[in-house]
């Protein structure tokens, strides 16, 4: 790949990473059987994806979105200067280890939480040595 990136060299390593994972899946789709009737695929997976478009895809991703949420992840992902994402960028953003769009899903899912439960009840007490 030759895309100079700023960030340092893990971070051109990451992004040289992501953008072989895109290239891997882009390649199976367009190999798939399922997807050999689909007109013009390679430019629908290069082409820009508006808020309505985007949110059928999240609904058939299991995990659909209202139009504020939608909203809110173009911005993140686009720095609010756009009200379209391409698809090179939401698969980034779903892809991304510490995406903070998928950080987002994972909050309106409430499952960003789930390994630090809330205690239920009163407070333990609690003595001298117990404090800091």
């Amino acid at each position: 790949l030759g895309v100079q990136l700023s960030g340092g060299k893990a971070f051109g390593l990451l992004k040289a990473r992501q953008e072989r994972r895109l290239a891997e899946i882009n390649r199976e789709f367009l190999c798939d059987q399922k997807y050999s009737d689909e007109e013009n695929l390679p430019e629908k997976l290069s082409a820009f994806k508006d808020l309505m478009s985007l949110k059928r895809m999240m609904e058939k991703l299991g995990v659909p979105k209202t139009h504020l949420e939608m909203k809110k992840m173009i911005s993140e992902v686009t720095g609010g200067v756009s009200d379209t994402i391409s698809y090179r960028d939401f698969v980034n953003m779903m892809l991304g280890k510490r995406s903070a769009v998928l950080k987002l899903v994972m909050m309106f899912e409430g499952k960003a939480n789930e390994s630090s439960p809330k205690p239920v009840g009163p407070p333990p007490e609690r003595d001298i040595a117990s404090l800091p």
